[in-house]
């Protein structure tokens, strides 16, 4: 808590309890439903809650819990003013730093096991194809009933591993996970984009990187991740429906098109000359199947080359980018109020509308919230990924010398990134990096480490 600024620790200090229930007419208290988290095994900000219920064969009922930060952190409060700066939370292998004091992120606004917590609910219908749409959204009062993780959910649903739980929330689970490979099925017919990456972590005790793990996405991720995406994409369709400004989350149709074009040829594929996220798609499910040994470097070499998302405001009436990735033209952050300042705001203008209220925004704010939150969080990312290379730089400070193959992940004015194979780590390519572009495999062979500052450096190996 020292990290925070007094008015901030002030304004703690007089919040002693979660929020009441804000009792109008559309609340609904919904605390006798099975609702689950399903997080990493040390996430203890609890954003979401998800809760499922057949209602006919082939047709399924999803229902969404996100935590109702706004009940307590109101706006122009000196926490909110906090928030508004940083806009993120910030992962790094040996700290969070939260953008909200840990009592309410932690405790106060996070859905906790068996606590009583305020929420918005979001209410989706899934038919037998996967489709989704919303059917209701309202306030209510909801108690997360089993806390869990997804490497141990992941477990159950892919090897029968058998889950410490009631036979309800397993057959909860279960009806979950066939939910949310339905939803996958339907977005991937609509053109979404099926990437596989290799990502390290560091494991870190007392203090000291011991080895580097990487991260493998599971059922239980995909299972949250489609159900968070109908969410998301419901309640930003129920903004539009209403006129309502909307912080849009965007990837921009791809600038580097040509060199994706270029990929594809290599493989004997042909692309389109114009930007077609349903050709890419079906080039990525190809290669998937065909090649999947080198389908996570194809991969990141798309996602390279696809470039950031951004926040924009999208106003009633207007035109507004999609999605490219994602395939989707309606598309905001709203499921995170806990760690991102986007759905904090999105919450806050969602309410006004629930309760009949003045938007608490003005249309210049909006335009400026949007700018400041993808600034911050191209500098989170940038935080966070400086810290890995920093424990990466670690394990291969006794390695200066050796040469490795490699893949180009970046290639500008700004500088070239290599991306090693064993261990999978990307470094700065300081020399020999002319005529080589994202894609490309060259030798390279490790020049420099710089702990501290998270420098890899390579040479090209002619």
């Amino acid at each position: 808590m020292a990290d925070f600024p007094p008015n901030v620790l002030q304004q703690i200090d007089t919040i002693d309890a979660a929020a009441s229930p804000r009792k109008v007419d559309s609340f609904r208290d919904l605390r006798h439903l099975l609702w689950v988290s399903i997080d990493n095994d040390d996430s203890r900000d609890l954003d979401q809650l998800t809760y499922a219920e057949s209602v006919h064969p082939g047709k399924d009922k999803i229902y969404v819990a996100v935590a109702d930060v706004d009940a307590i952190v109101k706006r122009g409060s000196p926490v909110d003013q906090y928030a508004s700066h940083n806009t993120t939370s910030i992962y790094t292998p040996t700290r969070v730093f939260p953008m909200l004091p840990p009592k309410l992120c932690y405790d106060l606004t996070s859905l906790n096991e068996e606590c009583d917590r305020c929420a918005i609910v979001v209410e989706i219908s899934v038919d037998e194809a996967g489709k989704y749409s919303l059917l209701n959204i309202y306030p209510a009062l909801v108690r997360n009933r089993a806390k869990l993780a997804y490497n141990r959910v992941a477990d159950w649903i892919e090897r029968d591993i058998r889950l410490p739980q009631s036979r309800a929330i397993l057959e909860q689970l279960k009806l979950q996970d066939s939910i949310a490979v339905r939803i996958q099925r339907y977005r991937t017919e609509q053109g979404a984009l099926g990437f596989e990456t290799i990502e390290v972590q560091p494991v870190v005790v007392n203090s000291q990187v011991v080895r580097l793990e990487e991260k493998a996405v599971n059922r239980a991720h995909k299972l949250i991740e489609n159900f968070m995406i109908a969410a998301n994409v419901c309640m930003t369709r129920y903004f539009t429906d209403w006129n309502l400004p909307v912080m849009r989350r965007i990837v921009k149709t791809p600038k580097r098109w040509s060199r994706i074009v270029q990929l594809a040829n290599q493989l004997g594929e042909r692309l389109p000359a114009r930007a077609n996220v349903k050709s890419l798609r079906d080039f990525l499910y190809r290669q998937r199947h065909s090649n999947p040994s080198q389908f996570p470097d194809l991969s990141l070499s798309i996602i390279k080359l696809l470039g950031r998302g951004e926040y924009v405001l999208g106003i009633p009436g207007g035109d507004s980018q999609g999605h490219f990735d994602l395939a989707l033209r309606d598309y905001a952050h709203t499921t995170a109020p806990n760690r991102r300042f986007p759905d904090l705001v999105m919450q806050r203008l969602l309410k006004s509308h629930l309760y009949g209220e003045a938007i608490p925004y003005r249309r210049s704010e909006l335009i400026r919230i949007a700018k400041n939150c993808t600034k911050k969080e191209d500098d989170a990312v940038k935080v966070e990924r400086r810290l890995v290379k920093c424990a990466a730089a670690m394990m291969l400070v006794h390695l200066i010398g050796h040469q490795y193959k490699a893949m180009v992940t970046g290639a500008s004015q700004k500088g070239t990134w290599v991306r090693i194979t064993n261990p999978p780590i990307e470094g700065r390519l300081t020399h020999g990096f002319q005529d080589v572009d994202v894609g490309d495999w060259i030798e390279v062979q490790l020049i420099r480490v710089d702990i501290h500052n998270g420098h890899i450096d390579f040479r090209a190996v002619v």
